[in-house]
Protein backbone atom coordinates (compact mmCIF):
# COMPACT_ATOMS: atom_id res chain seq x y z
CA UNK A 1 0.00 0.00 0.00
CA UNK A 2 1.33 3.18 -1.01
CA UNK A 3 1.36 6.19 1.37
CA UNK A 4 -0.95 8.71 0.85
CA UNK A 5 -0.01 12.53 1.64
CA UNK A 6 -3.20 15.01 2.85
CA UNK A 7 -2.82 18.60 2.18
CA UNK A 8 -5.51 21.02 3.44
CA UNK A 9 -5.25 24.59 1.51
CA UNK A 10 -6.68 27.48 1.05
CA UNK A 11 -8.07 28.11 -3.01
CA UNK A 12 -9.59 30.14 -5.28
CA UNK A 13 -13.25 30.55 -6.23
CA UNK A 14 -12.31 29.21 -9.73
CA UNK A 15 -10.18 26.09 -8.43
CA UNK A 16 -13.72 24.68 -6.59
CA UNK A 17 -15.81 25.29 -9.67
CA UNK A 18 -14.96 22.01 -11.79
CA UNK A 19 -15.06 19.73 -8.51
CA UNK A 20 -18.61 21.66 -7.78
CA UNK A 21 -19.84 21.25 -11.38
CA UNK A 22 -18.96 17.56 -11.84
CA UNK A 23 -20.43 16.28 -8.28
CA UNK A 24 -23.72 18.72 -7.59
CA UNK A 25 -24.79 19.62 -10.74
CA UNK A 26 -23.63 17.99 -14.35
CA UNK A 27 -26.35 18.36 -15.78
CA UNK A 28 -26.26 22.00 -15.65
CA UNK A 29 -24.10 24.83 -17.18
CA UNK A 30 -20.89 25.46 -15.11
CA UNK A 31 -22.22 28.60 -14.50
CA UNK A 32 -24.54 27.31 -12.30
CA UNK A 33 -22.46 26.52 -9.52
CA UNK A 34 -20.85 29.83 -9.55
CA UNK A 35 -22.18 31.67 -6.53
CA UNK A 36 -22.54 35.71 -6.63
CA UNK A 37 -20.67 36.49 -3.81
CA UNK A 38 -17.87 33.57 -4.15
CA UNK A 39 -14.88 36.78 -4.11
CA UNK A 40 -16.37 37.11 -0.33
CA UNK A 41 -15.77 33.87 0.74
CA UNK A 42 -12.84 31.70 1.74
CA UNK A 43 -12.09 28.27 -0.50
CA UNK A 44 -10.47 25.25 0.39
CA UNK A 45 -9.61 22.24 -0.75
CA UNK A 46 -8.09 18.78 0.09
CA UNK A 47 -6.12 17.48 -2.16
CA UNK A 48 -5.05 13.70 -2.16
CA UNK A 49 -1.36 13.30 -3.26
CA UNK A 50 -1.74 16.80 -5.08
CA UNK A 51 -4.90 16.09 -6.43
CA UNK A 52 -8.53 18.08 -5.28
CA UNK A 53 -10.56 15.60 -4.07
CA UNK A 54 -12.59 17.59 -2.27
CA UNK A 55 -13.81 21.53 -1.52
CA UNK A 56 -15.54 23.57 0.49
CA UNK A 57 -16.69 27.41 0.25
CA UNK A 58 -17.04 29.12 3.27
CA UNK A 59 -18.84 32.52 3.85
CA UNK A 60 -18.33 34.13 7.71
CA UNK A 61 -20.89 36.89 8.49
CA UNK A 62 -21.43 38.43 11.77
CA UNK A 63 -19.72 35.69 13.90
CA UNK A 64 -21.61 33.09 11.51
CA UNK A 65 -20.10 30.88 8.80
CA UNK A 66 -22.24 29.16 5.70
CA UNK A 67 -20.29 26.44 4.41
CA UNK A 68 -21.54 26.13 0.37
CA UNK A 69 -20.73 24.04 -2.35
CA UNK A 70 -19.37 20.73 -0.22
CA UNK A 71 -18.29 18.22 -2.70
CA UNK A 72 -16.05 15.18 -3.15
CA UNK A 73 -15.47 14.22 -6.12
CA UNK A 74 -16.96 10.43 -6.36
CA UNK A 75 -14.16 8.38 -6.98
CA UNK A 76 -12.47 9.74 -3.06
CA UNK A 77 -16.15 9.35 -1.88
CA UNK A 78 -16.17 7.07 1.43
CA UNK A 79 -12.74 7.71 2.13
CA UNK A 80 -13.18 10.04 4.78
CA UNK A 81 -11.80 12.74 3.11
CA UNK A 82 -14.60 15.20 3.14
CA UNK A 83 -15.06 13.82 6.82
CA UNK A 84 -10.99 15.56 7.42
CA UNK A 85 -12.04 18.69 5.40
CA UNK A 86 -14.92 19.61 7.11
CA UNK A 87 -13.55 18.39 10.60
CA UNK A 88 -10.46 20.94 9.40
CA UNK A 89 -12.97 23.94 8.61
CA UNK A 90 -14.93 23.46 12.19
CA UNK A 91 -11.57 23.96 13.67
CA UNK A 92 -10.57 26.49 12.10
CA UNK A 93 -13.73 28.84 12.74
CA UNK A 94 -14.05 27.21 16.52
CA UNK A 95 -10.07 29.12 16.78
CA UNK A 96 -11.33 32.72 15.06
CA UNK A 97 -14.42 32.67 17.47
CA UNK A 98 -17.30 32.03 15.31
CA UNK A 99 -20.16 31.32 17.02
CA UNK A 100 -22.22 29.80 14.80
CA UNK A 101 -22.03 27.07 11.62
CA UNK A 102 -24.11 26.71 9.29
CA UNK A 103 -25.41 25.18 6.28
CA UNK A 104 -28.21 23.98 3.42
CA UNK A 105 -27.59 20.16 3.87
CA UNK A 106 -29.37 17.71 1.15
CA UNK A 107 -31.42 15.90 2.83
CA UNK A 108 -30.31 12.97 2.09
CA UNK A 109 -27.00 13.73 3.50
CA UNK A 110 -28.07 15.34 6.72
CA UNK A 111 -27.02 11.79 8.59
CA UNK A 112 -23.45 12.52 7.14
CA UNK A 113 -23.46 16.25 8.92
CA UNK A 114 -24.84 14.87 12.31
CA UNK A 115 -21.59 13.62 13.23
CA UNK A 116 -20.37 16.95 13.44
CA UNK A 117 -22.86 17.75 15.73
CA UNK A 118 -24.98 20.03 12.88
CA UNK A 119 -28.40 19.29 14.15
CA UNK A 120 -31.62 20.08 11.44
CA UNK A 121 -33.79 23.22 12.04
CA UNK A 122 -37.40 23.47 11.02
CA UNK A 123 -36.47 24.75 8.02
CA UNK A 124 -36.44 22.95 4.67
CA UNK A 125 -36.77 23.67 1.38
CA UNK A 126 -36.63 22.51 -2.64
CA UNK A 127 -34.19 23.53 -5.00
CA UNK A 128 -33.94 21.79 -8.31
CA UNK A 129 -35.90 19.36 -7.51
CA UNK A 130 -33.78 18.21 -4.68
CA UNK A 131 -34.75 18.65 -0.85
CA UNK A 132 -32.53 20.40 1.59
CA UNK A 133 -32.41 21.18 5.56
CA UNK A 134 -30.88 23.86 7.01
CA UNK A 135 -28.43 22.52 9.73
CA UNK A 136 -26.83 24.19 12.77
CA UNK A 137 -23.98 23.83 15.19
CA UNK A 138 -23.33 26.31 17.78
CA UNK A 139 -19.51 26.57 18.30
CA UNK A 140 -17.70 26.72 21.61
CA UNK A 141 -14.94 29.89 22.25
CA UNK A 142 -11.93 27.93 22.88
CA UNK A 143 -9.94 31.13 22.42
CA UNK A 144 -7.80 31.86 25.13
Amino acid sequence: MKNVILEIKQITSSETLPIRHKVMWPNEPIEYVKLPNDENARHFGLFVNGEASSIISLFIENSEAQFRKFATLIEFQRLGYGAILLKSIIDLIQKEGTRRLWCNARVEKSKFYERFNLKSTDEKFIKGGIEYVIMEKKIVDIRI
